[in-house]
């Protein structure tokens, strides 16, 4: 065991270190290029390879996002205006009718990781009108902007890494297209989630989250690695609430899933 005074001094040392290195934020588009050529080195000691840093070095200052994360209205709304302003009642009749339509496809995710469809199709309705609209923003550009925003950059930061590395994989690229947080696919999932969670459910050897089973599937799979109980209740106060509140950190999105996926699969 090494003796504590050189340790305390090795630490100190090495936070002084990481201070230096680390890329300073910013709230606005000066400075972002700057940073870019920082946070490049950090994202490479991190295991992003050329691609991913050519992704990055070609990153947009995304003024759009930053009026998005300014803006977010709707989750301040009451449960009842929330689900009126999201159409919960269309997302219902659309999820038991899907259903019914892929039974067996369902039925199967629910035997592998235990989600019922319900839970499932109220994800996707809520986020993207059942892949209706995926997202006009690009990823990478979106995430990075996010990260280098003053407002939340510790959250976005292993999520910018993510995106880095999906771009490495050929997962996505650069000019792959989200949500204006960097949300991508079906369910719009954060990259950083995307790369941990994400699985090949239809055996073509790439995770695809603009690929309905992949991206079911992948879902399905971040629910059961965070604590979902099978055959467990998911309504407030009951175990598989919070697994549901992992998805999303808005009260009123989790109550609004939780009642659209009861009816969904009471359907």
């Amino acid at each position: 065991m090494r003796p504590l005074q050189p340790l305390t001094m090795a630490l100190g040392f090495g936070l002084l270190a990481t201070s230096a290195l680390a890329a300073p934020c910013g709230n606005s588009a000066d400075g972002f290029s700057n940073w870019k050529a920082a946070f490049a080195k950090e994202a490479a000691a991190e295991g992003v390879g050329p691609r991913g840093l050519e992704a990055l070095a070609g990153a947009q200052y995304a003024s759009s996002t930053i009026a998005a994360d300014r803006n977010q209205k709707s989750f301040k709304y009451s449960l009842e205006k929330f689900m009126q302003v999201r159409g919960a009642p269309t997302i219902v009749a659309q999820g038991r009718k899907r259903r019914a339509q892929d039974a067996a496809f369902y039925d199967a995710l629910e035997r592998q990781y235990g989600v019922p469809a319900g839970v499932l199709l109220a994800i996707h309705g809520m986020e993207t009108g059942f892949g209706g609209f995926m997202g006009d923003s690009a990823v990478v550009s979106a995430i990075v902007t996010l990260t280098y925003d003053c407002r939340r950059s510790d959250f976005f930061r292993p999520h910018a890494v993510g995106a880095l590395k999906l771009v490495d994989r050929g997962a996505i690229t650069a000019q792959t297209k989200g949500a204006k947080h960097g949300e991508l696919g079906h369910t719009q999932f954060l990259p950083g989630n995307a790369l941990n969670y994400g699985v090949d459910a239809n055996g073509d050897g790439r995770v695809d989250f603009y690929n309905l089973t992949d991206a079911l599937a992948s879902t399905a799979n971040f629910l059961r690695q965070k604590g979902w109980q099978p055959g467990q209740g998911y309504q407030e106060g009951q175990p598989n609430f919070a697994v549901i509140q992992q998805w999303n950190a808005a009260g009123v999105y989790q109550k609004a899933i939780a009642l659209m996926a009861a009816q969904i699969d009471g359907g």
